[in-house]
């Protein structure tokens, strides 16, 4: 099942805070926590699964924003954005110290909220690609964006707006259309801009297999075989003599 993109609000002004929940839930992102200081963020960090965080600058303990910015960097793989009033030449310096992901300055539109979060997202995803591939990638932003981004036991896809983290046991196959991929899961599918190559070069080495040319199937959702196809979820599809012999060997191991 696709999990919308789980946010941390770090923000000590419980009006604001809840605003910015209310504005981040109707667009469709769901909010792990709403947090008013550093040593609480940091607890949630520790045991919730957080995507992205947004954090208010000055906060209601010693340490700042900043401080929480410093911790993020040093020990998750995640973006943040900081969400400040405060936007003279001074604080923006020091917030540039620790590398956000954005710095949104109060008030602030909803429009400008999603707008911040999305583009935080592609940078996070396109610098991920690059790190992977050694190399810059072709194409738009868009394009990159709508290709995956892997996190430990999940892939990050875009579906109109949003990024959704699919589970890699979710994934069933994946179909090549032309310059597209067909990311298939049990009730939906994703369409990615990719190469099969590279796409399998990302996934699981032990659950997903190149069954034919134009398909990669996830072998733990192989429900029949005969010799020339297999079938998944009331799916036919066609494999190579190389991938039969392979699943009839597993079978028989």
């Amino acid at each position: 099942m696709e999990q919308p993109i789980k946010i941390l609000i770090v923000e000590d002004n419980v009006i604001i805070a809840d605003d910015m929940q209310s504005m981040l839930e109707e667009i469709g992102y769901e909010i792990v926590d709403n947090v008013i200081v550093y040593e609480q963020a940091v607890e949630v960090l520790k045991t919730q699964q957080v995507d992205l965080v947004l954090i208010d600058i000055i906060l209601a303990s010693d340490k700042t924003g900043i401080d929480l910015g410093k911790h993020i960097r040093e020990n998750y793989d995640i973006p943040f954005i900081f969400v400040t009033s405060n936007s003279d030449r001074a604080t923006v310096e020091n917030a540039k110290t620790v590398k956000p992901s954005g710095y949104l300055v109060k008030p602030f539109e909803q429009q400008d909220l999603y707008t911040s979060i999305e583009i935080a997202l592609s940078n996070f995803i396109y610098g991920k690609q690059n790190a992977s591939n050694g190399t810059a990638n072709s194409g738009n932003t868009e394009d990159v964006a709508m290709s995956n981004s892997i996190l430990k036991d999940s892939i990050f896809v875009k579906k109109q707006h949003l990024y959704y983290r699919i589970q890699f046991g979710d994934i069933q196959f994946i179909k090549a259309d032309n310059v597209y991929l067909e990311v298939n899961t049990v009730d939906k599918k994703f369409l990615v801009r990719s190469p099969l190559k590279d796409y399998l070069e990302k996934l699981p080495q032990n659950k997903f297999y190149r069954a034919h040319k134009s398909y990669i199937v996830n072998v733990d959702h192989i429900d029949a075989i005969n010799s020339k196809d297999i079938m998944i979820n009331n799916t036919l599809i066609p494999i190579s003599k190389d991938f039969k012999e392979f699943i009839i060997s597993a079978m028989n191991s």
